[in-house]
C-alpha cells in the first residue's frame, strides 16, 4: 500500500502549469484514494489563496454515468473555480495558458442563498439559485497525456482549467433543465451534442450533491457562488485558432476563441 506524501505531489502538479505534464501519480497515490486526492486538492487550493486568488466556486464533475463506470468510481467528483480562472463571455483564451484543454457545454448556476445544510436537496437548490445561464467548462489535465485515475484527476483540482459564462442569466423558474438540448460548436460545425438529463438526471441533482458534500467537509456554498454542473455531453479538445459556441435550448449560448489576441 502506497503513503502518499500530499505535500510533494501538490508540489508536482503545481509544477506542472508552468513545467508541464507529468506522468500519472501512481508512485505515490492510489487510483481510489479519495481522501488523499482532496488532500492534495486542498493544498494547493490554500497555495494559491495565499498567493491572492480568489475563489468565486466550485465545478461538479463525473457527473456522467458513464464517465464515472470508465473510472470505477460511484460519485461525482469537485474542483474550485478561482477568479482567474473565467474567460469574457465571446473573449479569448491565449493557448499559451493551457496544456491539453478540452471543452464541454455545460449549465452553470450563481446562488442568490447560502448552501449549508448537508442534506441539501435538488428543491432547496433551486430555492436558492438566483440565475442559470449556459457555460463552456475547459478542461486541462496536468497528467501526460489525460491518463488520468479517479484520484489524480480530484488531486488535480478536477481537472479544471477555465471557464466561459453567458453574459445574460436566466431566472430557473420555467427553465427545463431536464430535456434541454445541447449543441455546442467548434468553427461552426456540430461537435457535441447532449441535454441536461446527462448530468446525474437533472444539473440540480449534481449542484445538490456539491452542495451537500462541502457542507460536509466545512465549506458551504455561499450566496454569489458560481457552480458548474457538469458536462451535457462529451468533450472536445481544443487547437489554437478553434471558436467555440454553445447553445442550450431556453437558457442561451456562450462562445470564446481558443487563440492569441
Amino acid at each position: 500500500m502506497l503513503v502518499p506524501n500530499h505535500e510533494d505531489l501538490a508540489r508536482r502538479l503545481r509544477d506542472a502549469y508552468t513545467g508541464g505534464a507529468v506522468p500519472p501519480m501512481r508512485d505515490g497515490l492510489e487510483p481510489q484514494d479519495a481522501d488523499s486526492a482532496y488532500a492534495i486538492q486542498t493544498i494547493n487550493t490554500r497555495y494559491w489563496e495565499a498567493q491572492g486568488r480568489r475563489i468565486v466556486g466550485r465545478k461538479a464533475g463525473l457527473t456522467a454515468r458513464a464517465v464515472q463506470q470508465q473510472l470505477g468510481v460511484d460519485q461525482p467528483d469537485f474542483g474550485v473555480l478561482f477568479d482567474d480562472m473565467q474567460v469574457i463571455d465571446g473573449g479569448t483564451l491565449d493557448p499559451a495558458r493551457a496544456l491539453q484543454p478540452k471543452a464541454e457545454a455545460e449549465i452553470a448556476f450563481i446562488l442568490g442563498q447560502d448552501l449549508s445544510d448537508p442534506d441539501t436537496t435538488p428543491q432547496m437548490v433551486a430555492r436558492a439559485v438566483a440565475s442559470v445561464h449556459a457555460a463552456i467548462e475547459i478542461v486541462d489535465s496536468r497528467i501526460a497525456d489525460w491518463k488520468i485515475t479517479f484520484a489524480d484527476t480530484v488531486a488535480d483540482n478536477g481537472s479544471s482549467a477555465f471557464f466561459v459564462l453567458a453574459g445574460d442569466g436566466r431566472p430557473l423558474a420555467g427553465l427545463d433543465l431536464y430535456s434541454c438540448g445541447m449543441v455546442m460548436e467548434i468553427n461552426g460545425a456540430p461537435v457535441s451534442l447532449g441535454a441536461g438529463a446527462a448530468v446525474l438526471g437533472n444539473p440540480l441533482n449534481a449542484a445538490a450533491w456539491l452542495a451537500q458534500t462541502l457542507a460536509r467537509r466545512g465549506e458551504p456554498l455561499k450566496a454569489g457562488d458560481i457552480l458548474l454542473g457538469g458536462a451535457l455531453g462529451p468533450m472536445v479538445a481544443l487547437h489554437p485558432g478553434d471558436h467555440v459556441r454553445a447553445v442550450i435550448g431556453g437558457i442561451g449560448e456562450t462562445s470564446f476563441t481558443y487563440g492569441k489576441v
